[in-house]
């Protein structure tokens, strides 16, 4: 339909502009993502998971930056197989969970030191813009392009199955019902042409 083949590069735009960014001046967002993993870290007991966590509890400059480039990079790869139409349903879903992280650094969280006004504004702003994008991959992730799903297909199948079935049960009905009558006719038949 043209109205996909417009929509979903229209679509994809913010993700790939938000992936190359990410990728080209990551300092902005270095700083958001460390922000948040000192929260989400925050809220983990020490020594939990076995010691797993620890490292990330002070992650250097370099490895926050890594990460946010990789994302970054993910995220405009996935973008332009939404927008060029390859695979674009796994590409879908692959930025809805790629847009949940972001989702969550811009949590407003209380134990954070007190901010601005226009820091809080921006903030939210900024949760606000990636619920609807994640909200819109998820919904382009479900889209079947007009065809029929999955579950669609197997309720049909079912269905044509049950009226083959009873089809054919009507069908070996009638031609036993028609035996019968033949063997009746025939035996009547028979008994008339027997000497009384």
């Amino acid at each position: 339909m043209l109205l996909r083949k417009v929509a979903r590069p229209m679509f994809a735009t913010w993700f790939i502009s938000e992936g190359l960014d990410a990728v080209r001046h990551p300092s902005a967002h270095t700083a958001i993502a460390a922000g948040a993993l000192a929260s989400a870290i925050g809220r983990v007991p020490r020594g939990a998971f076995g010691g797993a966590l620890e490292m990330l509890r002070e992650p250097s400059h370099r490895q926050v930056t890594t990460v946010v480039q990789a994302h970054g990079v993910a995220t405009a790869v996935a973008g332009l197989a939404l927008a060029t139409g390859k695979a674009p349903r796994t590409a879908a879903l692959v930025l809805a969970g790629l847009t949940a992280p972001l989702v969550a650094a811009n949590l407003p969280d209380k134990k954070r030191a007190p901010v601005s006004s226009e820091e809080r504004r921006e903030r939210r702003r900024r949760l606000i813009r990636s619920l609807a994008f994640t909200g819109g991959a998820l919904l382009a992730g479900i889209d079947h392009e007009g065809r029929p799903g999955i579950a669609w297909r197997v309720g049909q199948a079912r269905e044509h199955k049950v009226a083959a079935a009873a089809e054919a049960a009507g069908t070996a009905k009638e031609h036993a019902a028609a035996a019968v009558r033949s063997a009746r006719s025939t035996a009547a038949g028979a008994a008339r042409s027997l000497p009384h």
